[in-house]
């Protein structure tokens, strides 16, 4: 996590000051919880919220925990210098580290989860504007990189709005997943507390009660979440390629913006580079590296060990920040992209009609001929347009095999190009309704 790629919102879920707070929280619903069972007086319970608007010294956090080496310990004992010794004996009361922990991080997962969700809808905002504004601009479909068949820039929008919008599903209910919180002490048995804690505290700091937490909430949860992430890191990546490739200087159907004052290269003042696209496929990488040691978090030892711990105090900030980070720059390329229909028109003629082969040959075929001849036919033309430059149509009209089978308003009409736009409308209903 650099400033670098960095925004401020997501980044402050993360900084001590803001943990510390949600420390504080949670270990003050747990004593009006424990007050109103008569587990501890209620002057202590109240005594606890007179730091309700105290800034926690980070500093002198760390200074105690440089001595007692336990981050909770430490900012309890610093909690203690706020309210007094004697107010502050029953904080903490039944209650283990990892409740307050456990409980921290998920609370924090929920609320990046919350900015993500609206990075993704500015995402999806931009993509179906875009895809509306080309739905009917005719490119070339590409298959291993080659010309394929014609298919429409809307339609390559609209198939990211797609994905990006099943990503937005996932991470909601990823969210979902994550929003749980534990307080039900050591090995997670509630022996010195009651589960009435942790239902309060939970119902105070909008999650819901763990089922059965041992002494930490089960990492599966943390496992998908950090799965989901991933996922939409390589969805992003697929339309930052799919840019990339456009900006070709030999393809050229769309470039990123290029604001004025802005400087493509060091040493070659005429270069216009893809970089928000390639940037964006380096963060996707950020963002999925948290992947796999998420999933090797889920197998700790008996009812707790702290493997786990290191790996999230670095995946929580990182994976979230960047990925923030990188979801809003999407969207900015997305909405100021340069997109050039009449370079998409000059590349999808550009081998002179070849990319209506199919047509060709299922029209053959329903003349009579059969698969294996009316293949053979159309390659041998089409191979003319590939080693020659002949044109496509040109060729057909005078092979003799293929007028016996078809008339020339027949082989003319196979190269309308709104044969392959017939069925946008319906691909459009399908992705954004009606």
């Amino acid at each position: 996590m650099i400033p670098r790629y960095s925004r401020k919102e997501m980044v402050d879920i993360w900084e001590p000051a803001t943990k510390f707070k949600i420390w504080y929280e949670i270990e003050a619903h747990a004593c009006d919880a424990q007050a109103e069972l008569g587990v501890i007086p209620k002057a202590n319970a109240e005594a606890v919220w007179k730091a309700k608007d105290v800034a926690f010294d980070v500093a002198r956090i760390d200074e105690i925990e440089a001595v007692t080496k336990h981050d909770v310990i430490a900012f309890l004992t610093h909690l203690a210098e706020h309210i007094g010794a004697d107010e502050a004996r029953f904080v903490h009361q039944g209650m283990t580290s990892s409740d307050v922990l456990d409980t921290t991080l998920n609370v924090q997962l929920v609320r990046a989860s919350d900015i993500l969700l609206a990075d993704l809808d500015r995402v999806l905002a931009a993509l179906k504007k875009r895809a509306y504004e080309h739905k009917d601009t005719v490119r070339i479909g590409r298959s291993h990189g080659i010309h394929a068949e014609p298919t429409t820039m809307g339609l390559t929008f609209a198939r990211f709005y797609a994905e990006m919008d099943r990503n937005r599903r996932r991470l909601q209910a990823a969210r979902e997943e994550i929003a749980t919180g534990a307080i039900s002490g050591a090995v997670g048995t509630f022996a010195n507390i009651d589960p009435y804690v942790e239902e309060h505290v939970c119902k105070m700091m909008g999650l819901r009660p763990e089922p059965i937490s041992t002494q930490v909430i089960p990492r599966d949860r943390h496992a998908m979440f950090f799965a989901t992430l991933g996922v939409i890191g390589s969805s992003m990546e697929n339309i930052a390629i799919e840019i990339r490739h456009m900006q070709r200087t030999e393809v050229l159907e769309a470039e990123e913006f290029f604001s004025p004052g802005q400087k493509g290269s060091s040493a070659m003042p005429h270069k216009r580079n893809p970089v928000l696209s390639e940037n964006l496929t380096g963060l996707a990488r950020l963002v999925r590296m948290s992947v796999v040691p998420a999933l090797e978090n889920v197998a700790l030892w008996h009812e707790r060990d702290i493997s786990h711990s290191s790996v999230e105090r670095g995946i929580g900030p990182d994976t979230t920040v960047t990925l923030d980070f990188a979801l809003n720059r999407l969207a900015g390329l997305i909405e100021k992209l340069v997109i050039y229909p009449e370079n998409m028109l000059k590349n999808l003629n550009k081998f002179k009609g070849l990319v209506m082969s199919q047509r060709v040959l299922l029209a053959l075929t329903q003349a009579g001929v059969s698969r294996e001849d009316a293949y053979r036919l159309v390659q041998r033309n089409a191979m003319k347009v590939w080693e020659k430059g002949a044109d496509f149509k040109t060729e057909l009209l005078a092979d003799p095999e293929v007028t016996a089978a078809l008339s020339p308003a027949e082989i003319e009409e196979k190269f309308d190009l709104g044969y392959h736009t017939k069925h946008v409308d319906t691909i459009f209903r399908r992705v954004f309704g009606e």
